[in-house]
């Protein structure tokens, strides 16, 4: 059987000099249930003490619908505060252009001062990866683009990225960009696959972007699937879990790892036996065969 490469110990980011995990960890929830600093920083370590130095995050993370808008970041910032030693041992990542309640906004005035802000709730001196969270259509790419330049220029921020853009909304920012863009984040798991078809990991190949893949579990639905193609696809990833010795989780994630694009799949548990766990996927090697049949299961059809 042909064996796909194991993922490197180490991906650099884009065209960057960061380099980092080939596994991320994501806090969407960290603020949730008023997680306490305390209970927070055990989380981090446990992201860093498993080898995870990509953290990402977001202003966003942390509201409710009400209220809560900019509640992780702070959060961190006050772990990071509390022992600055772990900035060092981060990659660390956010995103801003969401206003709430949902206006995307990436105006000039109000990119630049989520940029500051997002500064000011981290506790740092500069983010290592600004993205822009979701496309404003209502913003012209060479205005963003300016702000982000800006922002590089002032030594705010290191690297500039993108989540949620479409293969257009990423060219067209681009374009205008002095400081070019090293990532793109987008939603893949095993469970969503359009990535693998619409063209975007083939531009991020062909730009030398790295994808990020948020949400790689499907939303939590690989851990308990319910519907038959989500069930099918459970099936694909534990034939390859059981044969080598790791958890259906672990082998989603070395699923997205196997792609020739160096998907880094976003661990998003607030759990740290699970966000430790994650560090097998390195280990799980795809045979083509095993790789192909996960994905027609996705599909639902055979491959044509």
């Amino acid at each position: 059987m042909s064996l796909l490469p194991l993922p490197p110990a180490q991906r650099t980011l884009g065209h960057s000099s960061l380099a980092v995990s080939p596994l991320a960890w994501g806090m969407w929830r960290l603020a949730e249930q008023g997680r306490s600093v305390g209970e927070a920083a055990p989380l981090v370590h446990a992201a860093l003490d498993a080898g995870i130095t990509l953290l990402d995050t977001a202003d966003i993370y942390g509201f409710d619908g009400q209220g809560g808008f900019g509640d992780a970041e702070a959060l961190l910032g006050e772990v990071i505060a509390a022992d600055p030693g772990l900035r060092d041992r981060m990659v660390l990542a956010t995103k801003g252009g969401i206003l709430p309640p949902l206006p995307y906004d990436q105006s000039p005035a109000y990119l630049a001062e989520a940029i500051d802000a997002s500064l000011r709730r981290l506790k740092v001196e500069v983010i290592d990866l600004y993205q822009v969270h979701r496309p404003d259509i209502l913003a012209h790419p060479q205005e963003v683009a300016r702000v982000l330049d800006e922002a590089v220029a002032a030594g705010k921020i290191r690297h500039i990225g993108v989540s949620n853009f479409t293969c257009a909304q990423v060219a067209a920012l681009n374009h205008f960009l002095t400081n070019k863009l090293v990532v793109t984040q987008p939603e893949i798991s095993p469970l969503r696959i359009t990535c693998f078809e619409n063209g975007e990991l083939d531009q991020a190949m062909m730009l030398g972007l790295t994808p990020l893949a948020w949400s790689p579990l499907g939303g939590g639905r690989l851990t308990a699937p319910e519907t038959p193609r989500d069930k099918a696809v459970a099936a694909a990833l534990d034939a390859v879990a059981a044969a080598q010795g790791v958890s259906r989780t672990a082998a989603a994630y070395s699923w997205l790892m196997a792609h020739p694009a160096g998907i880094i799949p976003i661990i998003g548990s607030q759990n740290a036996a699970r966000i430790a766990e994650g560090a097998a996927a390195l280990a799980v090697q795809w045979g083509r065969e095993e790789w192909y049949a996960v994905l027609v299961a996705a599909r639902g059809e055979k491959l044509p």
